[in-house]
């Protein structure tokens, strides 16, 4: 159960950081995304600011319960059914998302940030990776969105403990 607890310390905050804010971008297309500052082709940011707001939305939902310690707050951005992956002594664990609701509201507000990596949407469905940090400790987080009406919903969570 420690693992489990270790590898659920989410590393979260309630602002994401999106894609012209710096970070190098690319059209759907493969390059030459206007992003403010940047448009060098490089990490797979394909996703409309319109798209990406969305996503924006159902991650925020996810990083403002856990700044908050409150579960009630992340259902909103996740599918009823969702579930969260990682490894344990090398063996796949699968979850469902209640176990992060559990972990919100055992463990009370969290200090936390990240920034979305990569964005990929192919028309109702997306992958974003974000790389955070929770107090010393740093991960990889990947999701899997489907469009659910006009809202984006998390349906997985797969993450790296780095």
């Amino acid at each position: 159960m420690r693992s489990i607890k270790a590898l659920l310390l989410i590393p979260l905050t309630l602002f994401v950081s999106a894609c012209c804010g710096g970070s190098k971008c690319v059209d759907k297309e493969g390059c030459g995304k206007d992003c403010g500052e940047s448009k060098e082709c490089g990490k797979a940011i394909a996703c409309s600011d319109e798209e990406l707001a969305g996503i924006e939305k159902a991650l925020g939902y996810y990083t403002e319960a856990a700044v908050k310690g409150d579960s009630n707050i992340a259902k909103l951005g996740f599918a009823p059914l969702a579930t969260m992956s990682y490894t344990e002594n090398d063996s796949l664990i699968t979850v469902p998302i209640q176990a992060l609701y559990d972990y919100y509201d055992q463990t009370g507000p969290h200090n936390a940030s990240y920034e979305i990596a990569d964005c990929s949407v192919a028309g109702d469905v997306a992958m974003v990776r974000i790389e955070s940090k929770f107090g010393d400790n740093e991960f990889s987080d990947m999701f899997t969105l489907v469009k659910d009406g006009a809202d984006w919903k998390i349906v997985s969570k797969v993450y790296h403990n780095k």
